[in-house]
């Protein structure tokens, strides 16, 4: 059977109807829209009297002891496959394997020959580099091919009053998600995304999509589905977390040995370069200001980079060192096949 129609099996089998309009803080959660928001009290109900229950999408905010002991569902082959791959690969290159790759280069260099004019206009009026806004794009959905199966409202209904560990937080998702199906009209049981929620190419949640979305096809609404409006709302996202135009990001540098633990490695500590003996860049690196030490565990040895306040800026998109440096790395890939 083929593996993209199990996995959906799966997930309908994990699938379950619920009226959450039984649900006190429900009822009290849709007063609250009527009263702030102007929504129709039946309307919120026709909404939440028929919401998919999402438990594999819940599983994964749950506290580690509290989560379902799921059946093994690989072959013997797959599973000796990932045993091989861990023997083989250190974390980096796992985490590498899957985000910069051949293909996923050249459909970056394919995605900004085919919308080369947005390119140009959110460069040149944002400042952030094209290929980092497609790489962003690449690694977040397969510059669209993967923007999510989720039903964003039920997903996020059942985030919001299912009891897990960050039920505040998806209340105030919804809140926005349902917010934004007001202004930008649209049937919020007709979006799909990510498991949390996460919308369009750049993957936005909500409360993002509200602060950083970009009308830029100027159709008077911001659709994160389309090329122009994505493009635009992911470069809006970076210069509002502090891009620097025209500054470099990240490079890589020396160290003496094979494994590096001299000093604290991650983006949230930062560094004088002369503080940091025994280190320096592989190349020319004119670069004057604070740097972190970004370190990537590979098998045989640690590979060490300096990230820069641009690096950082990245990271405040996914709080992850190693998704930023995908994004460099897929970024300078790009732009040096373009080149050629």
């Amino acid at each position: 059977m083929n593996k993209s129609i199990i996995v959906l099996l799966l997930l309908t089998l994990m699938v379950s109807a619920k009226d959450y309009t039984k649900n006190k803080e429900v009822r009290s959660f849709m007063n609250t829209l009527v009263k702030k928001y102007d929504f129709e009290k039946s309307y919120l109900k026709k909404l939440f009297s028929n919401v998919k229950v999402q438990k594999s999408a819940l599983r994964a905010f749950l506290p580690r002891k509290q989560q379902p002991r799921i059946k093994e569902t690989r072959t013997p082959e797959q599973i000796a496959k990932a045993k091989k791959l861990r023997e083989k690969y250190g974390p980096w290159e796992r985490y590498a394997r899957l985000t910069v790759t051949t293909k996923r280069i050249n459909d970056g260099v394919a995605f900004l020959e085919a919308y080369k004019t947005t390119f140009a206009k959110v460069e040149k009026q944002y400042g952030v580099p094209k290929e980092y806004i497609a790489a962003i794009i690449g690694v977040e959905t397969a510059y669209g091919a993967n923007v999510g199966k989720y039903p964003v409202f039920d997903t996020l209904t059942t985030l919001a009053f299912e009891k897990n560990r960050r039920n505040k937080f998806f209340k105030k998702q919804l809140k926005e998600f349902l917010r934004l199906s007001q202004t930008e009209k649209f049937n919020p049981k007709n979006v799909y995304g990510s498991y949390a929620g996460a919308i369009g190419l750049g993957q936005f949640m909500p409360s993002n999509y509200a602060a950083y979305g970009v009308d830029f096809n100027g159709d008077g609404r911001i659709t994160l589905q389309r090329k122009q409006d994505a493009i635009a709302s992911i470069a809006n996202y970076l210069k509002k977390n502090g891009w620097r135009t025209g500054e470099l990001v990240a490079t890589r540098v020396s160290y003496e040995g094979k494994r590096f633990r001299k000093y604290k490695t991650g983006y949230k500590t930062t560094y004088n370069r002369k503080q940091l003996k025994g280190i320096a860049p592989k190349k020319y690196w004119p670069y004057k200001e604070k740097v972190r030490l970004i370190k990537l565990n590979k098998k045989s040895h640690d590979e060490l980079w300096y990230g820069a306040k641009n690096f950082y800026v990245i990271t405040r998109y996914n709080h992850s060192a190693y998704y930023a440096m995908s994004v460099h790395q897929l970024a300078t890939k790009i732009k040096a096949q373009m080149e050629e």
